[in-house]
């Protein structure tokens, strides 16, 4: 490429010249020099300390990751005989990841025989979700996938 379009470190264009005097400019700033649009006619460079720039860059980043968030999705399986302890004990559980902000995928699975009483398990499904909507809302009412019966949970937001 013989020629540039220069914008100094400060941001002034300092015009269209050569690639070396462009080079020679920013050596003699003690800076690099950027190739900023290497499609334009002619390509674009800046005069910059590259290093600098990547860790400005880097700390955006993780600045960003860090205020972003990330939900989190627990799951819960259940059995249509389950018993009173047991039921009890994994109600906890849900109301425990939902306390915390994650949501909670119940699965109950139905095996050999059981699979001729599915209104038992949708039962216990549907007690689940009764015994959790003072803290929770249901974002996946419960279906049929085979031998499971699927319930998403989400936390019951404040607002409003």
């Amino acid at each position: 490429m013989p020629e540039v379009r220069l914008t100094g470190a400060d941001g002034t264009v300092l015009g269209v010249m050569s690639t070396r005097e462009a080079m020679r400019i920013a050596v003699d700033a003690g800076l690099d020099l950027v190739e900023i649009s290497p499609t334009a006619k002619p390509p674009v460079c800046k005069i910059m300390d590259y290093g600098k720039y990547r860790y400005e860059q880097g700390r955006k980043e993780r600045e960003r990751r860090k205020h972003q968030h990330q939900t989190v999705v627990k799951e819960i399986k259940f059995r249509p005989g389950v018993e009173e302890h047991d039921y009890e004990t994994k109600l906890n559980h849900v109301r425990e990841f939902l306390s915390k902000g994650h949501k909670v995928k119940i699965t109950l699975t139905f095996r050999g025989r059981e699979n001729a009483h599915r209104e038992l398990g949708e039962a216990v499904v549907e007690r689940v979700l009764k015994d959790c909507e003072d803290i929770a809302v249901v974002d996946q009412e419960p279906k049929r996938m085979g031998r499971m019966v699927i319930a998403m949970l989400g936390v019951r937001s404040s607002k409003g």
